[in-house]
């Protein structure tokens, strides 16, 4: 009997821990990328400053924000992709090096154009780390034991935007709202290294294989197809000329005073020529990119790959018959020995390839799609009408190009999202219940601050935000609790096919229930405690109720997905299901928003002027006052209401089409 290779199958303990190392690292990077996205909701002042805008001019900086959720949603079909035809290792790796540069970018910046730039290719770098972090869990764990793992991811994520406002407070009180975003490049690097390392499989230079037993490959898929192979000696001279190239990007964006003001070194920042070209022709400028230029053509020039190993025979055993004898039945064992060459760290003669099989067109067609679905809402004002002006001209532009996208996803070869790959009632249900927890769950982003600054804090708006820390950070438990749940639940339901309805009805039921509470709560709601002297209050529990409800709701959405296709689809599938939430907040927050304003502006008609209510004192008239904050309250119970409905819906959707048997065997 053929001996198995400990190399070729390494113990369950070995593949258990480099499972853990890996999913770690990768949620930290999820963590990274949804902690500096919610940090600028803080900062934004200080960023406005910084490129020269005062706060009475907040309507020019929203690029900031929004050009960030457009690069995040636009890429999140593609590395989904991506990642299902190159690997998740290779997909991470990408999207923290397009985080980082996007980083760079605009710690760097003194102009509005350079940060929404920036804070773009940030989004194109963040929007991919969490669907390929979900595809690496469906790749690591089997279908009844994903539960807790995606729980864990989604705990991450939601995490991040309880994280991201309490580090990016902290970091401006240090050093500035630059520094936020400089600290980035060395945290991208180490979780890049860190992932490159864990993801490599055991190897040596010359290992026993058995000649007559199937290729590793074949058996069982328990080996990496390189596994046994050498993968090439460390590329340093590449590493050496990309170093370069990063340190004299970062000095050329950093500036700092004590180079550029130097009598020396301050002839780098020197420009050689004149006019708009003056910024980009300084020496250390041009160096920098002659280093970029040198370390691509190296990368094309090194070799790819080993070369094809050359088997030699293991000396003692029989090669050949002795004379007068019958030909030995010996299943002959070679070494081999490959010959090794560099391999580049970045392999750009494979980029032609990627990009044939990744069907960038579609992925350009359904990101204009969305760009134009985020102008049409995003850009319009509240206060008078739902959609914005323009939609009546970008609405159009969207309907074609979704028109182009469904015709191109049919007839090409590889396309970016394969309709009937989705055709489960799982897949599609997880697609729907999404974008109606989105829309329940951007309200209450939004909407629980504004009723605390509203109500108890009008002349704080950092203790009106901490009133949502209650919701934030119950979130992250609930996506544990409801990834253990479907765990538990899938060792006793058959297959797991009654575990993801059960546990998403009853997260956002939950959720649900804690809107319709708050349609109730009146303006002293929020300082109302539980007992004398005890120092919750009762909205405190109502807060916690709506996180955890969302939180649990987020594994089984997730595993319901990757349960029902394909595992070369996990990538994109996973990309769907966050698409349909950011779609979902988008849509949810311009339509609730607008509907809530709608009733604020009814009860508006029926208050008189100051002038008619208190006749001695209008500008301090207590009564207008009063009145207008019943009517704000008004507002934000109608937009609570809208949320509830939202909730219960999605409620209704999980329970109904997320069951059903997994398509992978458990």
């Amino acid at each position: 009997m053929a001996r198995r290779s400990p190399l070729l199958h390494p113990p369950p303990d070995r593949v258990g821990s480099r499972a853990g190392w890996q999913l770690g690292l990768a949620s930290a990077a999820v963590l990274l990328g949804a902690a500096d996205t919610y940090v600028v909701v803080l900062v934004l002042p200080n960023m406005m400053g910084g490129v020269g805008l005062s706060l009475d001019h907040l309507q020019q900086a929203t690029p900031i924000i929004s050009g960030f959720l457009l690069g995040y949603v636009a890429m999140l079909p593609l590395v989904g992709r991506l990642s299902d035809n190159h690997g998740r290792t290779p997909a991470l790796v990408g999207c923290l090096a397009t985080f980082a540069l996007g980083s760079a970018l605009t710690a760097g910046a003194h102009t509005l154009a350079t940060v929404v730039v920036g804070r773009t290719i940030q989004g194109l770098g963040g929007g991919g780390l969490v669907p390929v972090t979900l595809a690496l869990v469906a790749d690591l764990w089997p279908a009844p034991r994903r539960g807790l793992p995606l729980g864990v991811v989604g705990a991450v994520q939601e995490l991040g935007s309880v994280v991201g406002p309490l580090y990016g407070a902290l970091v401006v009180a240090l050093a500035g709202w630059r520094a936020i975003f400089w600290i980035n490049l060395p945290l991208g690097a180490a979780l890049a290294a860190g992932l490159v390392v864990t993801s490599r499989r055991p190897s040596r230079g010359a290992m026993a294989v058995d000649a007559s037993s199937p290729a590793p490959s074949l058996q069982g898929g328990s080996a990496h197809p390189d596994a046994g192979l050498e993968r090439g000696r460390p590329d340093v001279l590449g590493g050496v000329l990309a170093g370069l190239a990063v340190a004299g990007g970062v000095l050329f964006l950093a500036a700092p005073a004590a180079l550029a003001t130097s009598v020396t070194w301050g002839r780098l920042y020197e420009p050689l020529a004149g006019g708009r070209w003056a910024g980009v022709s300084t020496p250390l400028a041009l160096g920098t990119v002659g280093l970029a230029f040198a370390f691509a053509a190296w990368e094309l020039v090194a070799p790819v790959l080993v070369r094809r190993p050359e088997p030699s025979p293991v000396p003692g055993v029989p090669t050949s018959p002795g004379p007068g004898r019958r030909q030995p039945r010996v299943r002959p064992r070679v070494w081999v020995r490959p010959r090794v060459r560099v391999r580049p760290l970045i392999p750009l003669r494979e980029l032609p390839a990627a990009i044939r099989s990744s069907d960038i067109t579609g992925a350009i067609l359904l990101g204009g799609v969305l760009a134009c679905i985020i102008v049409a809402f995003a850009t319009a004002d509240p206060g008078r009408q739902i959609l914005a002006s323009q939609a009546r001209v970008v609405l159009p532009i969207a309907a074609a190009l979704a028109g182009l996208f469904v015709w191109r996803e049919i007839h090409c070869r590889t396309p970016l999202v394969d309709f009937r790959a989705f055709s489960a009632r799982p897949a599609y249900g997880s697609i729907l219940t999404n974008l109606a927890v989105g829309a329940a769950l951007m309200a209450a982003l939004v909407d629980i601050p504004i009723f605390a600054r509203v109500t108890r804090f009008p002349n704080s708006q950092l203790d009106a935000a901490l009133v949502l820390v209650r919701f934030l950070a119950a979130v992250p438990v609930g996506a544990v609790l409801g990834g253990a749940a479907c765990r538990g639940l899938s060792r006793r339901a058959p297959r797991g096919g009654l575990a993801n309805p059960a546990v998403t009805g009853v997260g956002m039921a939950l959720a649900a229930a804690m809107f319709v509470i708050m349609t109730t709560w009146s303006d002293a709601t929020l300082g109302a405690q539980l007992a004398p002297g005890f120092p919750l209050h009762a909205s405190d529990l109502v807060l916690v109720g709506a996180g955890l409800g969302f939180g649990v709701a987020i594994a089984p959405v997730n595993a319901a997905m990757l349960g029902s296709v394909r595992p070369q689809l996990h990538g994109v599938a996973s990309a769907l299901v966050v698409v349909a939430r950011s779609i979902g907040m988008l849509v949810g927050l311009s339509v609730l928003t607008a509907v809530g304003l709608h009733r604020f502006f009814a009860a508006e008609t029926h208050i008189g002027s100051p002038l008619r209510l208190c006749p001695a004192t209008p500008a301090n008239c207590q009564a207008y006052q009063a009145a207008i904050s019943r009517a704000v309250l008004s507002e934000l119970h109608t937009i609570f209401l809208g949320a509830a409905v939202c909730a219960a819906l999605a409620a209704v959707l999980g329970a109904a089409l997320l069951g059903g048997e997994a398509l992978e065997p458990g």
